[in-house]
């Protein structure tokens, strides 16, 4: 019998790419800045469960390399669990994460060709207003600023109708700091010039 999975919270990115990030408003079948595109997508989940694991507080990061487009699929993956969450836990992360889905991150999993495993680390993830960071030890270190909207003071100029697997609408951002040093990705830029994304996520669907 199929079982439900849900979840749900707030998740930030930083990418190699300048901003605006050429995939998002073509839906990653242009050419990224450079020859490749190097991302981490790092969450930090208030709700959710998986075949009856409590996912609830777990936090975790995704980083990828793909091609200069990203739709060719070949990309490196690897994941970084809290190092708070329980070994089932870290179990129902990756199976979200590597299984074929089209809600969430599982939509990434086809484009996955070399996956490099799973770490288990301390993850600092704080969102203060429009400006959100992520620091896991040597591994990660980003900060992004949200572009703020003048139309409606407080909240930021936001993409809407995305393709992206997080969420249709993300807010822009760009890079304070940006990091990546894992899984042998590596990439550093604190010109503060690359992109950023944020935005909440709220997924949900079943596991066989």
């Amino acid at each position: 019998m199929a079982q439900k999975w849900n979840m749900s919270g707030e998740y930030m990115e930083a990418c190699s790419c300048e901003f605006l990030c050429p995939c998002i408003p073509k839906n990653s079948t242009t050419a990224a800045t450079y020859d490749f595109c190097k991302v981490a997508l790092a969450f930090s989940t208030t709700v959710g469960s998986y075949a009856g694991v409590s996912l609830n507080g777990v936090r975790w990061t995704m980083f990828a390399q793909s091609k200069a487009i990203m739709s060719e699929g070949g990309w490196i993956g690897g994941l970084v669990v809290d190092s708070s969450a329980s070994d089932a836990q870290v179990d129902a992360i990756v199976a979200l994460c590597t299984t074929p889905a089209d809600q969430g991150v599982g939509m990434f999993a086809p484009m996955i060709s070399d996956f490099r495993g799973v770490e288990r680390h301390p993850i600092e993830f704080v969102r203060d207003g429009n400006n959100v960071s992520v620091k896991i030890g040597d591994l990660l270190d980003q900060s992004i600023e949200g572009v703020e909207s003048f139309s409606i003071p407080g909240e930021c100029v936001a993409i809407d109708n995305t393709s992206h697997p997080v969420n249709k609408r993300l807010n822009l951002a760009t890079a304070i700091r940006n990091v990546i040093s894992a899984f042998g990705i590596h990439w550093e830029d604190n010109t503060e010039s690359t992109n950023g994304h944020f935005a909440p996520f709220d997924w949900s669907g079943e596991v066989a």
